[in-house]
């Protein structure tokens, strides 16, 4: 077990299986040192825990938690492809989408559970930017998207 899957134990959490692709697309791929994760939906054994729009149907925080689901399943995704969570140099780059009422204007803080489960995963080294987006709809009707970008310790 890698240092970074020990810190998520004793956050509680284990690294899931890696949530098969919705489509024409792979969970993460990697370039050079980089792995670009494909969006991460906030599936637990296959299923979203909860659907609809973030200010509507899913209050902020439900969808802080479910952010946090996302950034647990992207972590899953560059193990996949780095072998390691070990290698991660540092996050470079979390963008997050939240499936927003009209009215709804707290992205930012929604998106603060994936960038705070990072940051605790891997201390210093998950100390990104950023781009929270509010969108009309995402894929299976889910209130939140993430995906990351790594650099890999060569």
């Amino acid at each position: 077990m890698s240092a970074v899957e020990e810190k998520l134990a004793g956050l509680g959490l284990s690294l899931p299986e890696v949530v098969p692709p919705l489509a024409a697309y792979q969970p993460a791929v990697q370039s050079g040192v980089y792995v670009y994760t494909a969006g991460q939906l906030p599936m637990v054994e296959g299923k979203l825990p909860v659907t609809g729009k973030v200010g509507a149907e899913v209050t902020a925080d439900e969808a802080k938690d479910l952010a946090r689901i996302c950034a647990l399943n992207a972590l899953a995704a560059v193990k996949s492809v780095a072998g390691d969570l070990d290698r991660i140099a540092r996050v470079v780059k979390v963008t997050g989408f939240v499936a927003s009422a009209a009215d709804f204007t707290g992205q930012p803080g929604v998106i603060n559970g994936a960038s705070e489960l990072l940051a605790e995963a891997l201390g210093d080294k998950g100390v990104h930017a950023r781009s929270a987006v509010g969108v009309a709809v995402l894929p299976m009707d889910a209130p939140v998207e993430v995906e990351i970008q790594v650099e890999l310790i060569p």
